[in-house]
């Protein structure tokens, strides 16, 4: 697995190559479709049950699946973060490593995040020593570990956010790269922050969750899917654009 992701070097600079464009736009096709599933199916079903008060009808299959997926993303998360430091390297050795260790940051902050995620399931999972509570209580427990699950990503995503205009800045500056996808991701970015500090800062966020919601979805949309697409299928075309690049780049 890790033969894929040792590049041989030239001239000081690591070599962009399709096979690795290829490998980080794979990456994040699991991550964008692990992020809608998760969100989906094991947050949005999940939180509706609560709110109605019958938690006890979730399959656990469903909870444990829910899990698993954002565990493979925030994996995949970690990966991605190296091999994007390897094709963004030769533009600004500095900017690259600190796009990598802001997504490594929110990986690991999503990642032990996920405990109350899990604990979450634990406490409708029926256990023996849980039954001297009744299952309202138990669905208001459940209900306040996805809501703290809920801060600990928005805190997360400051970190994601502050990842993606670094990437975007190395994406626009790169010359191999289309500069679209680095305007992309800088607004993206912006929307993440945005989102992130009014539920934090703001009393009454709920009022305005319905915007900041639309200020990440509509950037975050384009960002994410036309750069899974250039990975994926433009690779040849970024693979030659950098060979054309000069020496110095």
């Amino acid at each position: 697995m890790f033969g894929v992701l040792a590049l041989e070097e030239s001239e000081g600079n690591m070599n962009v190559d399709k096979k690795t464009i290829k490998i980080v736009g794979v990456l994040y096709l699991i991550i964008v479709i692990g992020s809608i599933l998760g969100g989906v199916f094991s947050e949005m079903y999940i939180q509706s049950h609560l709110a109605g008060y019958d938690a006890m009808s979730i399959p656990d299959w469903l909870y444990r699946v829910g899990f698993v997926i954002y565990l493979l993303v925030y994996l995949s998360d970690i990966a991605t973060a190296l091999v994007l430091y390897i094709l963004l390297k030769p533009v600004n050795n500095g900017f690259a490593l600190l796009a990598a260790f802001f997504r490594f940051a929110e990986a690991t902050i999503l990642g032990i995040n996920l405990l109350n995620h899990y604990a979450a399931f634990l406490i409708l999972s029926g256990s023996d020593f849980l039954t001297t509570f009744d299952p309202g209580q138990l669905n208001g427990v459940a209900l306040l570990l996805l809501d703290v699950h809920r801060s600990g990503y928005l805190i997360g995503q400051v970190f994601f956010g502050f990842h993606c205009f670094f990437l975007g800045y190395l994406l626009f500056k790169s010359g191999y790269f289309p500069r679209v996808l680095g305007a992309f991701l800088i607004a993206a970015s912006f929307g993440y922050l945005i989102e992130s500090f009014a539920y934090f800062l703001l009393p009454n966020h709920e009022t305005v969750e319905v915007v900041t919601t639309w200020i990440v979805a509509l950037p975050a949309f384009l960002a994410e899917l036309s750069l899974t697409y250039w990975l994926l299928f433009k690779g040849s075309d970024v693979e030659m654009r950098y060979k054309q690049l000069p020496a110095s780049v």
